[in-house]
């Protein structure tokens, strides 16, 4: 069932039948876990963010299987699962808050069309009341009387039934310039929310190809080369934490967590050993972002869901200045995130085939730093 088979459209006589079909739909839509088909054609960039009509990724072994190579694509792989992921977890943040729309609005019409229905019923009385009296309007009779005390006694009634029928007439059209704007509201909502599920799908398709082509990589590879893939990938981790250590930051960081820091500490180091999932907000399993936003909500500080998010919304501090309980934004497109928990050491949910766990601070490129209880 479609948001294009139940478009809600301004005015016309099927606005409260459309307006139930819109709360049915967007309740099914804004359900956790619904699945979608993905799209075709794939959308547009500026409809997909992280989305690529291109082909999915070699992932042929260098001829020499140089190992250092294949950590390398293998860490573009990832990494463009990663991007993927957060344009996926944006898009699902988007589509829950826009079902939550639709169906208030979709309420709204519901309640308006009502309302309306009960003017309508009020200005037939009057009509009828008025038919009854030989069709005269009040004011006329008024006129037409020869006695001076029903007069005076009139005129009183007859102002108050022109301001009743001014305030009704009022009523009605503001009633019915409402329906058509909650209307045409639903209907930009449904626009959005396909739009998003489209990025959505598309962002799913890319995430999916991403990983299975990593996994495709490393199971060409014999059981010794694993092993020592295993080593490079820890000796790179290692080298950048130390260079990142050799510049001397830990003398410059004294910062102590805050009451909700620690408290998003503790959740935290409680997660670990649960496997990444991309997607995942716990509380079997989680992505970076899923795990630092969770951490968060269980300090009583709601945060943005996606680490890009929390990039662009949160407020920055400077790394010198961090504390326990920060959030260390990694590579140039914000694309992870981890929970620094001091002495140069962050929680977090690394990627898939990995499980939540303690690193170095300085083993990824940092972006920067940013404080949810500043």
């Amino acid at each position: 069932m479609g948001p294009d088979k139940h478009t809600v459209r301004p005015g016309g006589r099927g606005i409260l039948a459309t307006a139930v079909t819109v709360v049915c739909a967007a309740t099914v839509l804004a359900a956790p876990g619904t699945a979608f088909a993905a799209p075709d054609p794939t959308p547009s960039a500026s409809a997909t963010p992280g989305a690529s009509a291109s082909p999915s990724p070699s992932v042929t072994l260098p001829p020499d299987k140089d190992l250092e190579a294949v950590r390398q694509k293998l860490d573009d792989l990832y990494h463009d699962a990663a991007v993927a992921t957060d344009a996926y977890n944006a898009a699902e943040e988007a589509a829950r808050k826009q079902s939550a729309q639709i169906v208030q609005l979709a309420k709204k019409i519901v309640q308006g069309q009502r309302k309306l229905d009960r003017l309508k019923q009020r200005a037939g009385r009057a009509a009828a009341a008025q038919y009854r009296t030989g069709g005269l309007p009040d004011s006329a009779q008024l006129v037409l009387s020869d006695n001076p005390s029903q007069f005076l006694d009139g005129a009183g009634r007859v102002l108050q039934g022109q301001r009743a029928a001014k305030g009704l007439i009022r009523e009605l059209t503001q009633t019915q310039q409402d329906l058509k704007q909650y209307a045409a509201d639903a209907a930009g909502q449904w626009n959005k929310l396909e739009a998003g599920r489209k990025a959505k799908a598309a962002a799913k398709k890319k995430i999916t190809e991403r990983i299975a082509a990593a996994e495709e990589l490393q199971s060409k590879l014999e059981k010794k080369q694993k092993k020592r893939l295993a080593e490079l990938e820890r000796e790179a981790a290692y080298q950048a934490q130390t260079a990142w250590l050799d510049t001397g930051i830990l003398g410059e960081i004294h910062g102590k967590a805050s009451a909700a820091g620690r408290q998003a500490i503790a959740f935290a180091t409680a997660q670990i050993g649960k496997p990444y999932v991309w997607g995942a907000e716990g509380p079997d399993s989680y992505d970076c972002s899923g795990l630092t936003s969770q951490a968060w909500a269980s300090a009583g500080k709601p945060i943005p869901r996606t680490s890009q998010e929390q990039w662009k919304q949160l407020k920055h501090v400077d790394v010198k200045d961090m504390r326990p309980g920060d959030l260390i934004i990694y590579f140039d497109d914000a694309s992870h995130v981890a929970l620094y928990i001091g002495d140069g050491a962050i929680i977090q949910a690394p990627r898939p085939g990995r499980t939540v766990s303690i690193g170095g601070a300085g083993a990824m490129p940092i972006l920067g730093v940013v404080r949810p209880d500043a």
